[in-house]
């Protein structure tokens, strides 16, 4: 079975022709994104992501394996000489945004008012405002101003 440029074989794809299915099945499980999350926030050593998620030793070498097998995470020599240790690649850095999103979404509909939570800051110890996607005009976008365009096997021109 031809596989596709991320190794996984193209009867793998929940919905070969969908770029979220995609991603969902290469990071869309809970421990893959936390894994991911946490490597964001400095973790590098399986022992570092294990006391962090508390995940069974089992299922975080998979995850491990998977996101290092699809690109996301990249291991090399810690700077012991003694271990390896696990650093996101370019293409795990770009989860950033939707890591923002999913952590913005939570602190607006997964707390109830007042509840305690942690809050994402940056550099200089200001809270990171809220991530709205515009369109070209500058104009919020959203589901209702939006919509799915298949695209053909060719770029367009």
């Amino acid at each position: 079975m031809p596989s596709t440029s991320t190794g996984l074989p193209n009867a793998a794809w929940t919905d070969p022709d969908c770029p979220v299915a995609r991603t969902l099945d290469l990071v869309g499980d809970r421990w893959s994104l936390l894994v991911v999350r946490d490597a964001m926030d400095g973790a590098r050593s399986f022992t570092e992501f294990q006391r962090r998620t508390g995940i069974a030793r089992n299922i975080l070498t998979d995850r491990l394996r998977k996101l290092t097998d699809h690109g996301i995470l990249t291991q090399r020599t810690a700077p012991s000489g003694r271990r390896r240790q696990y650093v996101l690649t370019d293409a795990g850095r770009a989860l950033f945004p939707v890591l923002l999103t999913l952590r913005q979404w939570g602190e607006r509909h997964a707390f109830a008012p007042g509840e305690p939570h942690s809050t994402l800051v940056d550099q200089h110890g200001a809270r990171v405002p809220e991530l709205r996607p515009t369109g070209t005009d500058g104009a919020p976008l959203d589901a209702d101003t939006t919509h799915v365009r298949k695209t053909g096997s060719t770029p367009p021109g």
